[in-house]
């Protein structure tokens, strides 16, 4: 008897399996007798316009599963005044609101294709729009920058603000910084400063500041950071524009501004002027007691404005981490005029 019921059991569960799958497809009207019917519309007819058969998704998924984005980007960092760049969702909710994010994230995401573009919305190729591209408004002293696509960007990759009362003015006061302020500067990621350049926020000693056309470029920083990828180690969803000692150039290319076979060598020879002027600048902070040796941090004491503003600009440029390339004309005479002004 027992033998029965499992067998009619099973039957049933069967028969309920059959009903739940064949129930997602889309039938057709029936036909008339002996007619076959119509046939439904193919439920993957928008799937596949994406997930097609190509392999141009699966190069960007892998791509992207090496980038800094992926891996290295701190997502742990999940609570308020972190987690509105450290997390997907934080992001997310920071470009619909408008707002900071007001509490911690669970379950915190690192930055992925949820985050930079609009997926499974409509189930077509407009959910590779990008969440927001709209022009940016610096937190480091209000300015707006537009690089155009590379706007998206700029919403994480720029300074934190800095207090008014420690930050500096050309010709203004001595500025006190205390053990408060020993994480001063523009924290990890100044690079829309760097490139929008003139009146970012910057500390501008001097004459002379020209911007390059790096920041007139129409998509930003897209042109050069996801130009075409070489595997999975530079350009692309990877992003990153150096790996090993190679460079990915077909930005620089792409956009008429330079020569394929000169332009790693004017990177080279450029980079390392810049270096020196960074090495000049940071011996001569630690003369002046706000600096120590071997890391970015300030010492308490109180120093004149032309000395921590030349701090801020040797720590954002080193920050940037281009060593000037985002921004080339304005990052030399930065540092140039930083560096008469200590002298």
């Amino acid at each position: 008897m027992k033998k029965i019921l499992f067998v009619f059991g099973f039957a049933a569960l069967a028969a309920m399996t059959t009903v739940s799958f064949t129930s997602c497809t889309k039938e057709g009207p029936a036909g008339k007798d002996g007619e076959a019917g119509i046939n439904g519309t193919d439920g993957t007819a928008t799937c596949i316009q994406c997930h097609d058969n190509t392999e141009e998704l699966f190069a960007k998924q892998n791509q992207w599963a090496a980038s800094t984005h992926a891996i290295g980007g701190n997502y742990a960092r999940n609570t308020v005044g972190c987690a509105d760049c450290h997390t997907s969702q934080g992001f997310r909710e920071t470009v619909a609101t408008g707002l900071p994010v007001a509490n911690t994230i669970s379950n915190a995401n690192p930055i992925n294709c949820y985050t930079c573009h609009e997926i499974h919305k409509t189930y077509t190729p407009t959910d590779w729009a990008l969440t927001t591209v709209a022009p940016v408004t610096l937190m480091l002293n209000g300015a707006t920058v537009d690089f155009g696509t590379g706007n998206l960007c700029a919403n994480c990759h720029q300074s934190r603000p800095i207090d008014a009362a420690v930050m500096p003015v050309v010709g203004g006061p001595d500025i006190t910084l205390t053990a408060a302020n020993k994480r001063y500067g523009s924290h990890h990621g100044p690079q829309a400063n760097i490139i929008g350049g003139i009146g970012t926020g910057l500390f501008e000693i001097g004459a002379g500041y020209v911007n390059s056309a790096h920041t007139s470029l129409e998509k930003g920083c897209v042109t050069c950071h996801l130009s075409e990828g070489y595997g999975n180690q530079g350009g692309g969803h990877v992003m990153n524009v150096k790996y090993g000692t190679n460079y990915v150039t077909s930005g620089c290319t792409e956009a008429g501004c330079h020569d394929a076979a000169a332009v790693k060598q004017e990177i080279l020879d450029y980079q390392a002027e810049i270096q020196s002027l960074l090495d000049q600048i940071k011996v001569k902070l630690v003369e002046a007691g706000i600096a120590n040796e071997g890391d970015l941090y300030t010492k308490p004491g109180t120093y004149s404005a032309n000395v921590v503003g030349a701090f801020l600009n040797h720590q954002s440029v080193t920050e940037d981490k281009s060593l000037g390339v985002h921004n080339p004309r304005y990052v030399k005479k930065l540092l140039e005029n930083s560096l008469a002004a200590l002298n």
